[in-house]
């Protein structure tokens, strides 16, 4: 994955995080989250990570555990050991030989909305 200019917020194993969580910079989850994560920059998910929540990001590599739907701008890699339980959306797919995948896969070209604070507060 591309390094970000962002900070990189790390969630780390034991942390869990409930609600909406945005990230301007890239992200590594190493714990628990429940609700919607949105990252602009790169989003990492550990081996012991378990995300029930809708997922939204520039690039990913997952390695634990997702329930729920996954949007990837440019590259998302399932690991061997990643559980994606949901549909995933990507330009770019990458899943290794023991990775599961139980939903929807679309890879058309659309390009992912990454919303930002600034333009849901109508500002530019």
């Amino acid at each position: 994955m591309a390094k970000n200019q962002g900070s990189e917020t790390i969630i780390a194993h034991g942390v869990r995080v409930e609600g909406d969580f945005v990230s301007d910079g890239d992200v590594v989850i190493e714990g628990e989250v429940a609700g919607t994560i949105q990252a602009a920059g790169d989003l990492k998910i550990g081996e012991l990570a378990k995300i029930g929540a809708n997922v939204i990001a520039r690039s990913a590599i997952v390695a634990g555990e997702i329930r729920g739907n996954i949007q990837v701008a440019e590259k998302l890699e399932l690991l061997s050991s990643a559980r994606m339980i949901g549909d995933v959306t990507a330009m770019v797919l990458s899943v290794s030989s023991g990775a599961q995948v139980n939903g929807k896969i679309t890879m058309d070209g659309r390009e992912v909305k990454i919303k930002k604070e600034k333009e849901e507060n109508g500002e530019e």
